[in-house]
């Protein structure tokens, strides 16, 4: 086994980094993706002259939870 420069922490292999990078960058994409339906359910609503919409909350979630995904696999 390969240790990382502190001789600590076992190092972390470049292919499972450059893997996890990729994973991080299509869920970046699926956050902006997600942005664009959730403004467009805004939209609507603000349109029809409702409130926020109950289905905004839960998108609003869903968001952060991949903007904790990707902050926890960007190990850049």
């Amino acid at each position: 086994m390969t240790f990382s420069e502190d001789e600590k922490t076992p190092a972390i292999d470049p292919l499972v980094i450059e893997r996890l990078g990729d994973i991080a960058s299509r869920l970046r994409d699926a956050a902006s993706s997600l942005d664009d339906v959730m403004f467009d359910v805004l939209r609507e609503a603000s349109r029809k002259r409702e409130g926020r919409p109950a289905l905004d909350k839960t998108m609003s979630q869903a968001r952060r939870a991949i903007d904790k995904a990707v902050h926890l696999l960007d190990l850049d």
